[in-house]
C-alpha cells in the first residue's frame, strides 16, 4: 500500500473536490441566490469538460482563451490560482481583464501583502498606485511563480520581468504599464527589507565587458583594452572607468576603420597615432542620445581627455611590461592639446537677485529647494546630490555649518550656513519621509541621503528643469532675444565670487570651495573686483614710498650703501638686490639657491661670492640693531652657507 504525504498529493487530482472546495468558497462571498447558481452550474459543466485542469492548463493560450471568455470560467480558475493550486502562464495574464486576481492571491498571504503596501504608502505613494501595483503586479507574479512574499527575491523580479519581455501576446502598451510597475514592486520590496539590493535606476545599462564585446574591433586590441580598463577599475571611480571607456572606444573605432591591417597594439607606429590626432580633433558627437547630437563637434576638454586617456594607456602597459605594448613611445606631451582657461562665469548682480527670486516661486520643491542649497553654500550639483541627513551640523555660538561629504575632488569641507539656506533644508527635511538606507555609490556603504523622494535618490535633471523655468520665469534674454543660458555650477561661481569682491582672503576662499590647488582659487583673483583693486592700490602705495623718480642719467637702482641703510628686509643675491618691504614679512624664498643641496658653484663665481659674503655680514649686524631677531638668524644661516661655497673652492 502506497502511503502519500500531504507534499505529494495534487489537489486537482479529484474534480469533486475541487467543485466542493469552491463552492464552499462561493457561499461565503455573500452573492445573491441566482449568482451562486450560476456559478455553480459554470463550475460543474467546466469541471465536468475538463476534469484534469493541469492538461487544459498545457492547451495552447488561444484555446484557453477563447473558452475561457464563452464559459465564463474564470473565477473558479481565479480561485485556483489565488490558492496556489493552478500556477499563472503570462500567456493567460496577457489578458487585462484579471478581475479578482488581485484579492484572491492577497487573500493566501494577507502579512506579506500588508508589509508591502506599509511600504509602498511610507515612499509617499498614493493609496491607488500602491494597490496598482500590488493587484497587478505582485499578485501577478505570485500567481506565476507561486510561494509567499517572503520568497521573492531580486532574481525572481528579473526572472518574471524577462518572462514578460519574452510574452509575444501582450501588447506595446500592456508591456510599458507592466514595466513602470515592476520598477514600482522593486522599490516597495526594498522599502520592506524583503529584498537588499536597492533596484537601479538603469536597470538596462551595460557593463564595461558589454561594451568592448559589442564594439567592432580586433580580438587582441579587444583583450588588451579590456584587460587595461579591469586593472584600472580596481583603482577608479564608476564615473572615471565610464569616461576611460568613452576615451578608448573612439581609438579602437579609428584602428578599425583607417587601419584595419592594425590587429594589436604592438603594431602601432608614430604615423597611426598622428592620424588619430588629426582624427579625433573633428569627430563627430558619439553621447547617450547620439542621435540628438548628429553632426555636433567634440569639445576641446573631450579632445584633451582622449588624448591623455590614450598615452596613459600606452605608458602604463609599456611600464608593467605586456607584450601587446607598443616598441617605443608614441604620444608624447606636445600632443596633448591645451585648454582655455576662461574666468569664472558669474552672474552678475542684478541677474543673480532676479533669478534666485524666480527660484523661490518654483513649484517644484525640490528645484526650489536645491538651487537655494547651490546658491546659498557654493556646492557643486554632485555635492547636493551626495549630502546626507547628518551633514548640517550646529556648532552653537559658531553657526550652523554643513559637512559637504567626499565629492569629486575625494575632500570634505565645512561651509558656514546663512539663515536662508537653512530654512531651505529644515524645509525638505521636515518633509522629506522616510526612507530605507540607500549604498553609496563609491563606497557602498549604507547611506542616509537628504535629496530622496519615493525611496530613489534625485538626480539633477529637475535642477537643470528648475532653473530654466526661472530664468523663463524671471524673463531674462541673452543674445539675439533667446533666453539667458544659467547653469547651476554657475551659481557656484556666483557664490565665490561675491565673497572675494567682499574681501575674502584666497585662503580662506579656497578652504570654502574644496580646491586642493591655490590655482584652482586664483582664477577668482584675476576678476575686477574691489580686493584686487585694494590690493593693487595698497602695493602702488608702497612702491610710491619707496623709490622717487631720478632725474635723468642716475640709475634708478639705489647703491649699496643707501639699500643698507633702508627700512626694509634685505636679501643680497648674486646678481642684484631684493627690495621687499618690511611690512610684507620675511620671504620664504629668500636665498634659497645658496641655502640648497644641490647648489654647485665653480672659480668664475668667487668674486660675486666674496662680495655676497660681506654684503651679508653687514645685514646680519644691521638686523640685530633694529630688533629683527629671525632677519639676523636668516642672514646667519646664509652666511654660513657661503662660507663653506667658498671653502670648497678653496679646497
Amino acid at each position: 500500500m502506497t502511503i502519500q504525504t500531504a507534499a505529494t498529493v495534487d489537489p486537482l487530482a479529484d474534480p469533486d473536490a475541487v467543485l466542493a472546495d469552491y463552492l464552499e468558497h462561493v457561499a461565503a462571498l455573500g452573492l445573491s441566490g441566482r449568482s451562486v447558481r450560476a456559478r455553480t452550474l459554470i463550475a460543474t459543466d467546466f469541471l465536468t469538460a475538463h476534469p484534469d485542469l493541469q492538461d487544459w492548463m498545457a492547451r495552447p493560450a488561444t484555446d484557453r482563451l477563447t473558452e475561457r471568455r464563452s464559459t465564463g470560467a474564470w473565477p473558479l480558475l481565479c480561485h485556483l490560482i489565488g490558492r496556489g493550486d493552478l500556477r499563472l502562464d503570462l500567456e493567460l495574464a496577457a489578458v487585462k481583464n484579471l478581475t479578482g486576481l488581485g484579492r484572491a492571491v492577497e487573500d493566501r498571504d494577507p502579512d506579506g501583502f500588508a508589509a508591502v503596501r506599509t511600504a509602498g504608502l511610507a515612499l509617499g505613494w498614493t493609496p491607488s498606485w500602491v494597490d496598482t501595483v500590488l493587484g497587478e503586479c505582485l499578485a501577478v507574479l505570485l500567481a506565476w511563480h507561486g510561494g509567499l512574499v517572503s520568497d521573492i527575491t531580486d532574481g525572481t523580479v528579473d526572472e518574471f520581468d524577462a518572462a514578460l519581455a519574452a510574452t509575444q501576446s501582450i501588447p506595446p502598451s500592456s508591456r510599458r504599464a507592466y514595466r513602470n510597475r515592476i520598477a514600482g514592486l522593486r522599490q516597495m520590496l526594498f522599502q520592506a527589507h524583503i529584498v537588499d539590493t536597492p533596484p537601479r535606476r538603469r536597470r538596462w545599462a551595460r557593463s564595461y565587458t558589454q561594451r568592448f564585446t559589442e564594439a567592432p574591433m580586433a580580438d587582441a586590441i579587444r583583450a588588451t583594452l579590456l584587460r587595461y580598463v579591469t586593472v584600472r577599475a580596481s583603482v577608479l571611480r564608476p564615473k572615471s572607468v565610464e569616461s576611460l571607456i568613452n576615451d578608448l572606444l573612439p581609438f579602437a573605432d579609428y584602428l578599425t576603420t583607417a587601419h584595419p591591417g592594425v590587429t594589436s597594439l604592438k603594431n602601432l607606429d608614430r604615423s597611426h597615432l598622428e592620424g588619430f590626432l588629426v582624427w579625433n580633433r573633428t569627430r563627430s558627437w558619439r553621447g547617450q542620445r547620439a542621435a540628438a547630437g548628429a553632426g555636433r563637434i567634440i569639445s576641446k576638454a573631450v579632445i584633451q581627455s582622449t588624448v591623455l586617456s590614450l598615452r596613459n594607456l600606452l605608458d602604463d602597459i609599456t611600464e608593467w611590461g605586456w607584450e601587446q605594448a607598443p616598441t617605443r613611445r608614441l604620444v608624447f606631451a606636445a600632443d596633448v592639446p591645451k585648454l582655455d582657461q576662461p574666468l569664472p562665469r558669474s552672474l552678475p548682480p542684478d541677474i543673480d537677485a532676479a533669478v534666485m527670486n524666480a527660484v523661490g516661486q518654483l513649484d517644484d520643491s525640490f528645484a526650489r529647494i536645491g538651487l537655494t542649497v547651490l546658491r546659498g553654500a557654493g556646492l557643486r550639483v554632485g555635492e547636493l546630490l551626495d549630502l546626507e541627513l547628518g551633514n548640517v551640523i550646529d556648532y552653537g555660538p559658531a553657526g550652523t555649518w554643513l559637512k559637504v561629504p567626499l565629492g569629486k575632488l575625494a575632500t570634505e569641507r565645512m561651509v558656514p550656513l546663512s539663515a536662508t539656506t537653512i530654512t531651505a533644508l529644515d524645509e525638505w527635511t521636515g518633509g522629506r519621509g522616510v526612507c530605507r538606507p540607500l549604498p553609496h555609490p563609491r563606497t557602498g556603504a549604507l547611506t542616509d541621503f537628504l535629496f530622496v523622494a519615493h525611496g530613489r535618490r534625485l538626480g539633477q535633471t529637475r535642477l537643470r528643469n528648475g532653473l530654466l523655468a526661472a530664468v523663463d520665469h524671471a524673463a531674462l534674454r541673452g543674445t539675439g532675444g533667446a533666453p539667458l543660458v544659467v547653469t547651476p555650477h554657475q551659481l557656484r561661481h556666483t557664490w565665490a565670487t561675491e565673497l572675494a569682491n567682499a574681501g575674502m582672503s584666497l585662503q580662506a576662499l579656497m578652504a570654502l570651495l574644496g580646491h586642493v590647488t591655490p590655482q584652482m582659487t586664483l582664477r577668482y583673483a584675476t576678476l575686477a573686483s574691489p580686493t584686487l583693486r585694494d590690493a593693487y592700490d595698497q602695493a602702488m602705495g608702497k612702491m610710491r614710498r619707496r623709490f622717487t623718480l631720478t632725474p635723468v642719467g642716475k640709475p634708478i637702482v639705489p647703491d649699496a650703501v643707501s639699500w643698507l641703510g633702508s627700512e626694509m628686509l634685505k636679501t643680497r643675491v648674486a646678481h642684484g638686490y631684493c627690495s621687499r618691504h618690511e611690512s610684507a614679512g620675511a620671504c620664504p624664498y629668500a636665498n634659497i639657491c645658496e641655502t640648497c643641496d644641490n647648489f654647485v658653484t665653480g672659480p668664475e663665481f668667487r668674486g660675486a661670492l666674496e662680495a655676497q659674503r660681506t654684503d651679508i655680514q653687514a645685514l646680519e649686524a644691521d638686523a640685530r640693531n633694529r630688533g629683527w631677531p629671525d632677519e639676523a638668524a636668516r642672514h646667519h644661516r646664509v652666511l654660513d652657507a657661503l662660507t663653506d661655497h667658498l671653502h670648497r673652492l678653496d679646497r
